[in-house]
This record gives structure tokens, C-alpha cells and sequence, in this order.
């Protein structure tokens, strides 16, 4: 009886895990918690928190637009000339969702090794290959089992549009990107911003081109694992990832 008392008082409640809006902490809180119960609690809360991030921005947006329709008809009055405009600028709102920069960042540099890493991808057969493939799919889909729209299951169609790749990179480096505002109708831009922010904060070479990935049907599958056995050593040499095996 005493031991489940003090589990009880040092186990955090929902209401406390709601009030938390940080996904860094509650991360962390996931990364330390042992108990069955209290690591579904804190998943749950950090898919809410996704969820409501999400549900906010739109709500932003919404209201954005609504400004520019009531901007457009005050200035037009009954002429609907300054309606026309008001349109005109909404219509355009949306296209300002792609970063300018984001998309040239792989065209310029050196694309030839990445190309090159892409199609040429190493066979890798050590006796404990199978053993070794299978806990780090595990450890990927723990890490991204709270992110809505993530369902990994392999090294290939489960991360064709680029969202799991975003998912795992943003789950250590939460602040590094929005990621409710993905969009997995858009493999190349995710590709990108996930390679990119692992280059940066990660220091983990850009092995894969999303040029490369983009035009297959489906990512090739030694190429991924090839590229999340780099990641997750980057990860282990910042400090970031504590393990007695080396993957």
C-alpha cells in the first residue's frame, strides 16, 4: 500500500499534463517517465498540444483572411474595386506558406555526394543486421508515436512524404520548426526541411536528396536506414541519445 501511494503522489495528473504547452518539457517528461500509465497520459497530452497548436494557426489564418475580406470591402465601397483588391490579396495569402529559400537550398552547394548517396546505397549485411534494424525501427516509432499522421512500420512507404522524417528530427529539436503546419502533399519541402535541420543541429551529413526521393515510388529501403543509423549516432555524439549499443 505504501509503495502505490508514493507512485501516486509522484505520478503527474491529465490536468496537470494539459496545462503544460511546452512540447520540449513534455518531451522530456516522456523521455524519464517509467510507469505504463503515465507515459500514455503524456502522449495523449502532447498530441493535444499538437492538435491545439495546429487548430490555432488555422484560426490565425482564418482570421487573417477575414480582415483582409472586411479591409477589402471598406476600401471598395460600391465601387468593388477595393473588393477585387481584398480578393486579389487572398488569393495570394496562401502562396506565402513556401520559404523562398527553402526549396533552393539543395540545388545550389555540392549536390553531386548527395545524389550519389542516394542511388548508392550500401548493402550493409553484418551478422546482427536483422537484430539491429529492428530496435531502431522500434526506437523510431517511439519517438514518433505522438505525432498525428506518423505510422511507421518500415524503412521504406512509411516515410515516402517526408512527414516521419520531420517528426523524428523535430522530436529532439522541438523549437527548430512548426510542425502542425506540414503538409505531406508536399514530400520535397519535407524532405528538405528535415535533412537540413539535422545538418544544422544535429550534424548529421545530408545522405539522402529529396530530388532523389521524390522521384520514387517509394523510398529505397537500406537508403532510410542507412541515413536514421547516421542520425542517431549524430544524436549519441551530442549527447542527446544516451545508449550502451551503438546502432
Amino acid at each position: 500500500m505504501e509503495s502505490k501511494t508514493e507512485a501516486g503522489s509522484a505520478s503527474v495528473t491529465s490536468e496537470e499534463l494539459a496545462a503544460i504547452e511546452d512540447e520540449e518539457v513534455l518531451n522530456k517528461m516522456l523521455d524519464g517517465a517509467t510507469d505504463f500509465e503515465e507515459r500514455r497520459m503524456i502522449r495523449a497530452a502532447l498530441r493535444d498540444l499538437l492538435k491545439r497548436k495546429r487548430d490555432k494557426r488555422e484560426q490565425d489564418r482564418g482570421s487573417r483572411q477575414q480582415d483582409l475580406r472586411q479591409q477589402g470591402l471598406s476600401k471598395g465601397g460600391t465601387t468593388g474595386g477595393g473588393v477585387s483588391v481584398g480578393r486579389a490579396s487572398m488569393n495570394q495569402q496562401p502562396q506565402t506558406n513556401k520559404p523562398p529559400g527553402q526549396l533552393s537550398s539543395s540545388a545550389g552547394g555540392q549536390p553531386g555526394p548527395a545524389v550519389a548517396s542516394a542511388q548508392k546505397c550500401p548493402p550493409a549485411a553484418a551478422p546482427n543486421a536483422k537484430n539491429v534494424k529492428q530496435m531502431l525501427l522500434d526506437w523510431c516509432r517511439a519517438k514518433t508515436e505522438p505525432y498525428e499522421g506518423v505510422d511507421i512500420q518500415n524503412f521504406s512507404s512509411s516515410w515516402k512524404d517526408g512527414i516521419a522524417f520531420c517528426a523524428l528530427v523535430h522530436r529532439f529539436f522541438p523549437d527548430a520548426f512548426e510542425y502542425s503546419i506540414l503538409n505531406p502533399n508536399k514530400p520535397r519541402d519535407n524532405f528538405q526541411l528535415a535533412f537540413s535541420t539535422a545538418e544544422r543541429l544535429a550534424g548529421c551529413p545530408p545522405l539522402l536528396d529529396p530530388d532523389d526521393l521524390v522521384r520514387m515510388k517509394e523510398p529505397d529501403w537500406k537508403c532510410v536506414y542507412t541515413y536514421i543509423q547516421e542520425f542517431y549516432r549524430s544524436l549519441v555524439e551530442k549527447g542527446l541519445v544516451k545508449t550502451k549499443k551503438r546502432l
